[in-house]
C-alpha cells in the first residue's frame, strides 16, 4: 500500500524528533511544580516562625507593642515603633536620592552614553552593586560620618535652624550618626543595583522606538518621558522595589551608621534604629523562650508584612497606570 507523502509517520524511537520515547517532559513537568511548591513551603515556614515566635510579643502587650517606642529590656518593655518608623524613613530617603541617579544614570548609558564609556561605566555599576554592605558601613563609619558632624550639620543648622518648621529636622548633637547619615549610606549601596535593573530593561527596549520618536522630532526629555517610562514602566517599578527591599533589610550597613537609639524624633542628624539593626543587635543577647526574644521575632514578622505591603502597593500602581493606557 502506497502511503501519502502528506500522512505523517507514527512516533517511534527512529523517527522522533529526540531520538527516543518521551521521558523527560513529565519528569521536568514535576521538577518546575516541585520548585513552584517549594519556595511557597519555605515562605509559608518562615511566615509561621516569625508568626509563632512573636505570638508571645503580641500576647503580652497587644497593640500597643504597635505604637509603643519604649525597648528596655531591664523593665521588660518593649516596643515596635522606633525601629519601624526608622526602617520606614531611613528607606523611603534613600529612595529619593537614589531613584532619580538611578533613573539618569541607566537613560544615560542605554541611550546616550558613547558604546566604549557605556560598557566599562556598566560593568562598574555592576561590580558596586556587589560590593559587600559591611564595607559600605565601615566607610560611612570612618569617612561620611566625620563629614556629616564637622561640616554637614552645622552647615545645615547655619541655614535653616531659625526657619520655622525646619529647625526641628537639623536639630541636636553633630554626631554625625543619624538618620540621615544611614539613608546615604543605603542610598550609596542600593543605586547601582537600581540602575543595573533599569539599564537592562532600557537596553531590552525596540530602538526603532526611540528612532521613530526622535524622527518625528521629540527632544530627549519628550523620548524620555512619552516613550521610554510607559514601555518600561513594569521594569522601572520592579528595580525601585528591589531597592526599597535591600534597603529595609539592610543591616550591618546601617548599624554602622544609624546610631542605636530607640526612639522618634523630627531631627534628620538624631541618633535612630532599625528593625535590621535592631535585630542583629539584640538578637545575641535574648535568651530562648525570652519576652525579648519574642519581641525581636514579632519585629521580624513586621518587616514581612511591610515588604509585603510596598509590594502590593507597587502592584496596584502598576495596574492602575496600564489600566490609565488602556483606557
Amino acid at each position: 500500500m502506497e502511503i501519502s507523502a502528506r500522512q505523517p509517520l507514527p512516533a517511534t524511537k527512529k523517527n522522533h524528533p529526540a531520538g527516543g520515547v518521551r521521558t523527560a517532559d513529565p519528569f521536568f513537568r514535576m521538577l518546575v511544580i516541585a520548585t513552584g511548591v517549594g519556595v511557597l513551603v519555605v515562605l509559608g515556614a518562615i511566615i509561621g516562625v516569625m508568626a509563632v515566635g512573636g505570638w508571645k510579643a503580641f500576647a503580652v502587650f497587644g497593640p500597643e507593642f504597635l505604637i509603643s517606642a519604649v525597648w528596655n529590656p531591664v523593665t521588660q518593655h518593649f516596643g515596635a515603633a522606633a525601629p519601624v518608623f526608622g526602617t520606614i524613613v531611613s528607606s523611603a530617603m534613600a529612595l529619593v536620592v537614589a531613584v532619580p541617579l538611578a533613573f539618569g544614570t541607566a537613560f544615560w548609558l542605554a541611550a546616550l552614553a558613547p558604546p566604549a564609556a557605556a560598557a566599562f561605566i556598566g560593568m562598574a555599576v555592576q561590580l558596586l552593586a556587589a560590593v559587600p554592605s559591611i564595607i559600605f558601613g565601615m566607610w560611612g563609619f570612618f569617612v561620611v560620618v566625620p563629614l556629616v558632624a564637622h561640616y554637614v550639620q552645622p552647615t545645615a543648622r547655619h541655614l535653616f535652624g531659625h526657619v520655622p518648621g525646619l529647625s526641628a529636622l537639623v536639630a541636636g548633637a553633630p554626631f554625625g550618626t543619624g538618620l540621615f547619615t544611614a539613608s546615604l549610606i543605603l542610598a550609596i549601596m542600593i543605586t547601582p543595583s537600581i540602575t543595573a535593573v533599569m539599564r537592562d530593561v532600557f537596553v531590552s527596549m525596540p530602538t526603532v522606538l526611540r528612532e521613530s520618536a526622535y524622527g518625528l522630532g521629540a527632544t530627549r526629555w519628550e523620548v524620555m518621558r512619552n516613550v521610554v517610562l510607559p514601555w518600561s514602566r513594569q521594569g522601572v517599578i520592579g528595580a525601585v522595589v528591589l531597592g526599597m527591599g535591600r534597603a529595609m533589610g539592610e543591616t550591618m550597613a546601617v548599624t554602622f551608621v544609624i546610631g542605636d537609639s530607640n526612639h522618634i524624633g523630627w531631627s534628620l542628624f538624631a541618633p535612630a534604629n532599625t528593625i535590621a539593626s535592631l535585630i542583629a543587635l539584640e538578637f545575641p543577647e535574648s535568651p530562648a523562650g525570652s519576652l525579648k526574644l519574642a519581641s525581636l521575632m514579632a519585629l521580624g514578622a513586621i518587616l514581612m508584612a511591610i515588604s509585603f505591603l510596598t509590594l502590593w502597593f507597587s502592584r496596584w500602581l502598576l495596574a492602575r497606570g496600564q489600566k490609565a493606557a488602556g483606557g
